[in-house]
């Protein structure tokens, strides 16, 4: 493909995804394939000699859309969201065209120099500390994901505790005693955390344990649960070097109590405490949330994802430390042929060492796109309009008390709801209604939503997961499920670029639909 072919391929595939966008919300949100079938369609080698672009582009839409579930439609309200837009698509243009491996300063300066610069931008956005800026001791980094970020500053965690525990130690004195104290080590998470956390300790080849939360406390970790956590482990001769506390949880979006973890942990500073906020995180680029910042200087590291909320296409995943030291100190290796006279005077960042891979992407264009393209009050506008419309849906769901309950707090766009099993409500069971909070007045005293007893939270658990099933199978929306404390509920958040509050409206009347449809030939059970 010569220069003249690519400008005809490169408008004719604009133009497609322009199309595709712009008529995206007419497309079954679901792909409802057959595991296999892309085999089936695709010959069983690559082609002797090359195709015109022209027929691989016929392709796309017979053979990979049919494999696509539509992230970008506004009836995807699943899962969280995977934004993309417009400037973001040309940043990865760009990136694609200027392709380096970017392993240090010296490969491309202005994808290192860039990188640095947008993450100051956006942590300033974010009103994180001071400390988490590139001026101090601290600064960004963009990785692929947030469990990237996790097991990256879990592993720098691990080594800084082992250091400590080795000072003054030397050689192979040193390494045993590595040894012996690394059997020991656990890392901590609430009960909801992301999975992420369980499976960096795997890859850092530490324990893991996970701390209670309480429907009580809107099952976010508290400040008693972390000590009481703390107070296990002593017993089991267990030391907690690593501790991941949550803005956003993913079953509920609940915020881990970040002032408690903070005061049970003055007197453990070997603790690592990480605090993922990978999809929450963006809405702090709003004044309203800027108070769940107030803590933060005291923990070690930070993570969000633009690629979720904040309107940059997958992955942009920024990670902030407080010590960058600790992270270069644990990662950094340097062959020979990596040496260089501006990283070895200390002159340059060589972000190679502040990640798990050697090579990495131009992201920083991307970023760099969007925050200029719009602005801090668009972003700012941006996350309001989905608040306000996650705060609508749980309004449209507080007006039907006799098919819904919401058992945690809305947050962040996101309502979790159950379906009421009919029956129990003719039979004389009391039905609690969510209060303005969504918190139902009973919640507190069982294990389960607003008084029930088992053998209901059973019955809404069946009837709320073969809606869910339901209304996933006829691809109308995307939903998912969660498990709360016990019970099977179901997750609704509207928060990728095309959502809009005919489309929530319409969500609602669909899972209103096929919950009455669901009692109704259940017979109410």
């Amino acid at each position: 493909m010569n220069s003249e072919e690519f400008r005809k391929a490169a408008h004719a595939s604009i133009d497609e995804i322009i199309d595709y966008y712009d008529t995206i919300q007419d497309r079954r949100v679901v792909s409802n394939v057959a595991p296999g079938y892309l085999r089936k369609l695709l010959p069983a080698a690559p082609p002797e000699e090359g195709e015109p672009w022209e027929d691989i582009q016929k392709d796309i839409e017979s053979k990979i859309m049919p494999g696509l579930t539509h992230w970008q439609s506004p009836n995807f309200m699943a899962f969280y969201p995977a934004s993309s837009t417009y400037p973001a698509m040309l940043g990865e243009l760009y990136s694609a065209a200027f392709t380096a491996p970017a392993f240090n300063w010296l490969c491309s300066p202005a994808v290192t120099e860039l990188e640095t610069i947008v993450l100051d931008w956006l942590a300033k956005l974010l009103h994180l500390p001071e400390c988490y800026l590139s001026e101090g001791e601290g600064g960004g980094v963009i990785q692929g994901s947030a469990s990237e970020a996790i097991v990256t500053v879990m592993v720098a965690a691990r080594e800084r505790y082992l250091d400590d525990a080795c000072k003054g130690l030397e050689g192979e004195v040193k390494e045993r005693k590595k040894a012996e104290v690394r059997g020991r080590l656990v890392a901590l998470g609430s009960e909801q955390s992301h999975s992420s956390t369980a499976k960096a300790a795997i890859i850092a080849g530490v324990r893991y344990k996970p701390i209670h939360c309480r429907i009580e406390d809107a099952l976010s970790m508290t400040g008693t649960g972390l000590q009481k956590m703390l107070d296990e482990c002593k017993e089991e001769g267990l030391e907690p070097f690593y501790l991941t506390a949550t803005l956003g949880t993913t079953a509920t979006c609940t915020t881990d109590r970040f002032d408690e973890i903070q005061e049970v942990l003055k007197a453990r500073p070997e603790v690592w405490v990480h605090v993922d906020a990978a999809y929450a995180g963006a809405a702090l680029v709003c004044e309203e949330y800027q108070h769940l910042t107030e803590h933060l200087g005291a923990f070690d590291s930070f993570n969000m994802n633009m690629h979720k909320w904040l309107l940059t296409n997958f992955d942009a995943s920024c990670l902030y430390i407080k010590r960058r030291r600790n992270l270069t100190d644990a990662l950094s290796i340097t062959p020979s042929y990596l040496r260089n006279d501006f990283s070895a005077a200390g002159l340059v960042t060589d972000y190679r060492d502040w990640q798990i891979p050697l090579g990495r992407r131009f992201r920083a264009l991307k970023i760099w796109f969007i925050l200029r393209t719009y602005g801090a009050n668009g972003l700012k506008a941006h996350i309001r309009n989905h608040v306000k419309l996650g705060e609508l849906f749980h309004s449209l769901v507080l007006s039907r008390p006799d098919l819904f309950r919401v058992p945690t707090p809305p947050a962040f766009a996101l309502t979790v709801l159950t379906v009421v099993p009919r029956s129990k409500a003719t039979n004389g069971v009391r039905h609690e209604q969510a209060s303005d909070t969504g918190v139902s007045d009973g919640l507190v005293k069982t294990n389960g939503i607003g008084g029930q007893h088992k053998g209901d939270v059973a019955d809404a658990n069946e009837v709320t997961k073969e809606v869910y099933e339901l209304i996933n199978a006829r691809g109308q929306i995307f939903l998912t499920s969660g498990i709360v404390n016990g019970v099977y509920a179901i997750r609704v958040v509207s928060a990728n670029p095309k959502a809009e509050e005919k489309y929530i409206r319409r969500a609602f009347d669909i899972i209103v639909q096929t919950a009455e449809e669901v009692l109704a030939k259940s017979g109410g059970a």
